[in-house]
C-alpha cells in the first residue's frame, strides 16, 4: 500500500482547508517545492498535488509552481485541480507528472473524460468525492444528482484504471475515515467487469486507520493534515503500510 503525502496549493502557498471549506484554510508554508522535496527526503515514492485555486475556478491558477514542484522532486507526481480540457493534461504531462487528477470534468464532460482516457491511459485518475454517498464537484462546492457508486461504474465503463475517494466530510478533520465507504467503494470497484484500483483520502490520521485500510484492499492512502500536524509521523506511516 503506498503512502500518498498532499501538497495543496492556494495563491502559491501550501495550505490545507477543513472538509474542502475555503474559508477555512490552515497554511503550513509558504514554499510548497520545499514541502515536497522534505516528503520525499522522507521517503514518500508518490506525491498528491493540488491547485486548490483551480479546482474552485475550473482551470489552472498554480500551474507554474506546480511545474517547479515536479522539477525539484524525483519521485512520482499525480496532479489535480482545474482540469477541465485536454490541453492542461498534456502540459502536466509534458511537465513530468506521474498521472493527472480529473474531478468535475469526470462528472459534467464525459466526452472529454472519454478522450482523456484514450489518449493518455493509465495518467488519468479520478477524484470521486462524495458528500452523503453524491458525487460532489466544482472544488466540493456543488454536490451532484449522481450515486458516487454510479459514477464509479461509469468510470470503469469509460476505460479509467484508478480513482481515488475521498468522504468530503472527513476531510481535514483527523477523525477517521469512513471506512463503511471505502470498503464499498473498493468491493464495487473490484467486482466490476473492467476491475479499478482505489486509493483513500480523507480522515486518516493514526496508524491504525492505515491497518484497517490495508486490510480493506485500497492501493494507497492520501494523507494530508495528519502529516502537517504531526498527528501522524511519516515514517511510521510508511512502516505500516509495508508490514
Amino acid at each position: 500500500m503506498e503512502i500518498i503525502p498532499a501538497v495543496d496549493i492556494r495563491g502559491g502557498r501550501c495550505v490545507r482547508l477543513d472538509q474542502g471549506d475555503y474559508e477555512r484554510e490552515t497554511v503550513f508554508a509558504d514554499d510548497p517545492v520545499a514541502v515536497a522535496q522534505r516528503w520525499e527526503k522522507a521517503g514518500a515514492r508518490r506525491l498528491h498535488v493540488v491547485d486548490l485555486d483551480g479546482a474552485r475556478d475550473g482551470k489552472p491558477q498554480n500551474e507554474d509552481v506546480i511545474r517547479r514542484v515536479i522539477e525539484a522532486v524525483s519521485v512520482a507526481v499525480q496532479v489535480g485541480g482545474g482540469v477541465r480540457d485536454i490541453s492542461v493534461i498534456d502540459r502536466y504531462v509534458k511537465a513530468g507528472a506521474d498521472r493527472v487528477a480529473m474531478g468535475t470534468a469526470a462528472v459534467k464532460d464525459q466526452t472529454m473524460l472519454v478522450n482523456a482516457v484514450s489518449l493518455f491511459r493509465e495518467r488519468i485518475i479520478v477524484g470521486v468525492d462524495a458528500r452523503d454517498g453524491m458525487a460532489a464537484t466544482e472544488g466540493w462546492r456543488e454536490t451532484s444528482a449522481v450515486r458516487a457508486l454510479d459514477l464509479v461504474q461509469q468510470l470503469s465503463e469509460f476505460g479509467v484504471e484508478r480513482i481515488f475517494f475521498t468522504d468530503i466530510s472527513r476531510d481535514g478533520m483527523l477523525g477517521g475515515p469512513n471506512f463503511l465507504a471505502i470498503q464499498e467503494v473498493v468491493e464495487h470497484a473490484a467486482g466490476l467487469p473492467s476491475p479499478m484500483a482505489v486509493i483513500a483520502s480523507g480522515g486518516v490520521s493514526t496508524v491504525e486507520h492505515l491497518k484497517r485500510l490495508r486490510l480493506i484492499g485500497v492501493e494507497g492512502v492520501i494523507i494530508g493534515m495528519a502529516l502537517y500536524t504531526g498527528a501522524l509521523d511519516i515514517a511510521e506511516a510508511l512502516a505500516a503500510a509495508e508490514a
